[in-house]
């Protein structure tokens, strides 16, 4: 299954009494999240009641890649893609080498509410991400370390399937069987 989370959504189906959950948008027994994205992070979240299947897309030793949008505070330089495509040093570990590129806003992008914070005399610029790893805030924590924290973050694709077509908070079901590669 494929989900557009919407920003705010907590990635579990377990109630929080905090914020909405999977649980607020999909009524399906069974299906359970293949990776996370957090709170603040939206876009596409799969979904499987196939637990090798969630394993595969979930476990950074099978490379799925995950392709971001994500909108940063300032403009990055040539330097700062160079240092995300080379791997970044963060608390703990270096993330492995990523593609990296500034893009334009993306078209057809819904509006986020609540809206990105806006800064008159500070421009903001998109990076399109694409990292085979999931580490906890990865993303955020490396535009942050090449000097660019992330203002919003969309999940645009995972291995072969993208939101094509997904408003935030709607689902589609796969109709085809799985081969076991991304």
């Amino acid at each position: 299954m494929l989900f557009n989370k919407p920003y705010g959504v907590i990635s579990q189906f377990g109630a929080t009494g905090l914020h909405p959950t999977l649980k607020d948008y999909i009524d399906l027994p069974g299906f359970y999240p293949a990776g996370r994205l957090d709170t603040e992070s939206e876009g596409l979240l799969l979904l499987t009641d196939d637990g090798r299947l969630q394993h595969l897309i979930s476990d950074p030793r099978h490379k799925w890649p995950k392709v971001y949008w994500v909108q940063v505070e300032g403009v990055p330089d040539e330097a700062a893609l160079a240092k995300l495509r080379a791997g970044v040093r963060l608390s703990g570990f270096t993330s492995r080498p990523a593609r990296a590129r500034l893009i334009p806003e993306p078209s057809g992008l819904w509006e986020r509410k609540p809206a990105v914070r806006f800064r008159r005399f500070i421009p903001t610029a998109w990076i399109e991400l694409t990292i085979q790893e999931g580490k906890y805030r990865q993303v955020r924590r490396m535009t942050a370390a090449v000097g660019f924290p992330t203002l919003r973050l969309v999940r645009w694709a995972v291995g072969p399937y993208d939101l094509g077509g997904l408003a935030p908070g709607e689902w589609r079901l796969l109709d085809h069987s799985w081969s076991g590669d991304p």
